[in-house]
Parts: structure tokens; C-alpha cells; sequence
């Protein structure tokens, strides 16, 4: 195919073929914005010259350094946010973010912590998931006096000290899933809800939420003990192949946080998927798999592509205009998959 032209680039773009020159040159003053016309229209076409231009329209940009901790580096949901978070920084035309994440090894808020105040002097910015624990508070309290603002994503921690979070209501998400599994059983029984740990505030507010409505519009079914699975494969799989053995009326199951992966082998090694109902969060391979086979109702997935355009957009915002008096919260609605949407 043949190569783009000047001319290519200055049809692709609406401008002339001069000002495409003084783009690529430097020649005169170009305006912000038709400059950045031309250098989506390079991209766009495959000019060669389009890293150069983007070059160019980047040097006289503000820089600004944000700092990302996640947890389970080798997770696809974990590697799908990062690479999300990733690209929605390099889709900001008008400032240069430079986005650097780093993987805490376990779920310890001491380690979290360290993570967090680890970026002190190096970023302007930093956004994390993790534990509420004070240990994660009084560091996010001594970036704050540094003049660094934190942003919580996905579940909520350290409130007072943090500057805003990103992520779903999970109390909503939480009746949300107790509406759905009610509705489907098809006889009243026993719901096994797993939970990540006691200090994920996302966990204790899905919990919540589905402990409520099943209280106020389904009191015909009982909600066993949540069971705390560290977010882990082998540990949701043994215990819920107990609470089957134990509970033959079990006719739901909800995974609030991580783990799921351990609830599907569960009730595939159980053949159970047809008199028990399931509820997972995040779309991943072997979660959509496992709608495909109907061995899970549905999975609530986080649009991260959403959440990670609004938090650099409020990222940027915070380092220009200086942190909130009164730190906020900014919802997104998840989307809920099923055996026939996908």
C-alpha cells in the first residue's frame, strides 16, 4: 500500500498543506488545537512522521508523574487495568502523564503501605486498590501532607485522608445480585456469599447490600456466615464444596470480591450448576467461559475503560486546581453479563 503523503496528512486532518509543514518544522505558531489535529490524523492514516509530530505537541506539555498500585500482577482482570489505566493516560492530548504501576505481592496493608509511601517525591498523583486498615490511612495521610492526593479504586479505604474514589456502588451491587439470585431460585433456601476479607470496605458494602434486600424482600431465603476467601482459587473451591456437602438446599451462591475462579471448578466439580445459581464480579477468560457453559448466572464487570478516563481527568484537575475541600466519590454503573448477552 502506498505510503502517506504530506498531502494525505493534510486532507486527513482539514487543514492545508502549509500548515501540516509548519507542524512537522516548527515553523510559526500553529494553534493547540489544530496542532492536535494534525497529529490524530497521522496516527490515524499511519503518517510516519506521527510520533514525531505527537513528539513535538508533547514538549511544551506539562508533565505529570501518576503512581498505580495494584494487586495480582499475574490476574487477567489486574493486567486488563493496568493496560486500561495505561491507555487512557496516553489518550490525554493535552498534558504528557507518565503512569507507573507497581504489584503488591499479597494482600498484607503493610505492604500497601509501603507501596503507597514509596512513591513520595517521585509522583505528583497516586491511585490504588486495596485494604481500609490504618496502616494504609496513615499512609495515605502523610502523601496527603506531602501534597500528593490518593485516589482509591474499587473498593473504598482510608476516607478522610484520601482524595476520591473510583469505582461501583457496591452497596447497590450488593442488593442488585440478592434481587437476581432471589428471583431465579427456583424453591427458597440457603445463599453462601464469599468475601475477600473483613477490611475490603467493597466486600462489607456488597455483603450489606445483599444481607438487606434479602432481609426486607426475599426473608424466605437465609444467608449463611460469609466466608472469607482471601481472594483465592484453591481456598473458594474447598470451602464451597463443603457449604454444598453440608447444605444440600444451597441454592445461590455470591462471590462479592476475588476467588471466583475457585467457585466455578466448585460447582462444575459438583455438577451443581443447575439447582445452584451463581454471581461473580469481573469479566475474565474463565469467567466468560463459564457463562458459555451456564455454569454461572452472571458477572458484574467494572467498565474500566470509564473509571480510568475519569480518574485521569480528576487526576489532572487535583494537581492544577489543588485538593478538594470535601473529597467525593464517583460511581460507575457495572454492567451485568449473562449466558445469553455475551
Amino acid at each position: 500500500m502506498k505510503r502517506p503523503t504530506i498531502h494525505d496528512l493534510a486532507h486527513a486532518a482539514g487543514v492545508s498543506t502549509a500548515t501540516v509543514d509548519r507542524v512537522l518544522n516548527g515553523r510559526l505558531p500553529v494553534r493547540d488545537e489544530t496542532a492536535r489535529k494534525v497529529s490524530e490524523a497521522a496516527e490515524r492514516i499511519g503518517y510516519h512522521g506521527a510520533n514525531a509530530i505527537r513528539q513535538r505537541l508533547l514538549a511544551d506539555m506539562p508533565e505529570y508523574r501518576v503512581g498505580i498500585v495494584l494487586q495480582k500482577e499475574r490476574h487477567a482482570f489486574y493486567q486488563s487495568f493496568a493496560a486500561n489505566l495505561t491507555q487512557a493516560a496516553a489518550e490525554v492530548h493535552d498534558r504528557r502523564l507518565r503512569v507507573s504501576v507497581s504489584f503488591a505481592q499479597s494482600s498484607e496493608p503493610a505492604e500497601v503501605a509501603q507501596l503507597l509511601l514509596q512513591t513520595a517525591g517521585k509522583v505528583h498523583a497516586v491511585a490504588a486498590t486495596g485494604l481500609d486498615h490504618h496502616d494504609v490511612t496513615n499512609a495515605v495521610s502523610t502523601l496527603r501532607a506531602r501534597g500528593i492526593p490518593t485516589f482509591s479504586l474499587l473498593s473504598d479505604f482510608a476516607q478522610g485522608e484520601r482524595e476520591g474514589y473510583f469505582g461501583t456502588n457496591n452497596m447497590k451491587v450488593g442488593r442488585t445480585a440478592a434481587w437476581l439470585l432471589s428471583r431465579i431460585a427456583p424453591q427458597p433456601g440457603k445463599m453462601a456469599l464469599f468475601v475477600g476479607g473483613h477490611r475490603y470496605h467493597g466486600h462489607a458494602l456488597r455483603e450489606a447490600g445483599f444481607r438487606a434486600y434479602i432481609r426486607e424482600y426475599a426473608p424466605e431465603f437465609e444467608v449463611l456466615d460469609a466466608i472469607v476467601n482471601l481472594e483465592a482459587r484453591q481456598l473458594t473451591q474447598e470451602a464451597l464444596l463443603g457449604v454444598m456437602s453440608r447444605h444440600p438446599d444451597l441454592v445461590g451462591v455470591y462471590c462479592a470480591g476475588g476467588g471466583m475462579e475457585g467457585a466455578i471448578a466448585a460447582l462444575r466439580e459438583g455438577n451443581a450448576a443447575e439447582r445452584i445459581s451463581c454471581l461473580v464480579h469481573e469479566m475474565t477468560p474463565e469467567s466468560r467461559q463459564a457463562l458459555l457453559e451456564r455454569r454461572i448466572t452472571g458477572v458484574f464487570q467494572t467498565p474500566l475503560r470509564e473509571l480510568c478516563a475519569d480518574l485521569m481527568t480528576t487526576i489532572i484537575h487535583t494537581i492544577e486546581n489543588g485538593m478538594a475541600e470535601n473529597p467525593g466519590q464517583r460511581f460507575v454503573v457495572p454492567t451485568l453479563w449473562t449466558p445469553e448477552s455475551i
